[in-house]
């Protein structure tokens, strides 16, 4: 697969903080694990890549284009899809949560219910679309805001801490889901502190200290270990 993203020469100050990256390429259809201690920059950076943040200077490419105004930024919104360490659903039923952002675009019912079938499949939750949304337990919150971004079919999708606090049952579940997207063309971009999960997912270590890359890109250990 080609290059997805590439950020050249990037800086973004907030207060006292500055992130800065002089490369980033990202790859379409690979996983990419974010690491970094709290502070390091890994949120600020999911929200770059999600188009949510502008930088202070240098370039974001998309598709080898750069990001030219706001129409190119509100077009590439659409295939890149962020869910935050602490997912918000609305107060309504698991289907309308997973219902709204393709309403948004237009898609047609027959081909929502299609999807959101489909989606809920993917993260275990089949029987779920008439459930209030503000019932669920956290591990089953975290898999309606993932089947949320599923059914979007993005071509980059960013998680925050996706599988933080998820309990022994709910944990495989989600990495399974995780595993089979990159097979779909789907480019995944994990932030995150837990080191066994990049070697059960493989991938790419992204490594940043205080807004700076300091390994990148770096295979995972399991990937290294495999060609040794």
């Amino acid at each position: 697969m080609g290059v997805l993203v590439t950020l050249e020469n990037i800086v973004f100050r907030r207060g006292s903080f500055t992130l800065d990256i002089s490369q980033l390429v990202l790859k379409a259809g690979e996983v990419y694990h974010l690491q970094g201690a709290n502070g390091a920059g890994k949120s600020t950076l999911l929200h770059l890549l999600a188009l949510l943040l502008r930088p202070g200077q240098g370039e974001l490419r998309f598709f080898g284009q750069a990001i030219d105004g706001e129409s190119d930024r509100l077009r590439l919104r659409k295939q890149i899809t962020l869910v935050e360490q602490n997912p918000y659903l609305f107060d309504t039923s698991v289907y309308q949560n997973l219902a709204f952002g393709l309403r948004l675009r237009n898609v047609p019912g027959d081909l929502q219910d299609r999807r959101i079938s489909q989606a809920l499949q993917t993260v275990d939750l089949v029987g779920f679309e008439h459930r209030p949304a503000r019932e669920l337990s956290g591990g089953e919150t975290r898999r309606v805001a993932l089947a949320r971004a599923l059914v979007l079919r993005p071509q980059l999708l960013l998680l925050d801490e996706p599988t933080a606090g998820l309990d022994r049952e709910t944990l495989p579940i989600f990495e399974r889901c995780l595993a089979d997207l990159p097979g779909q063309g789907t480019t995944l971009v994990l932030a995150g502190h837990d080191n066994d999960q990049s070697r059960r997912l493989a991938g790419t270590i992204i490594q940043l200290d205080r807004g700076r890359l300091v390994l990148s890109p770096l295979k995972s250990p399991s990937q290294v270990q495999e060609k040794a």
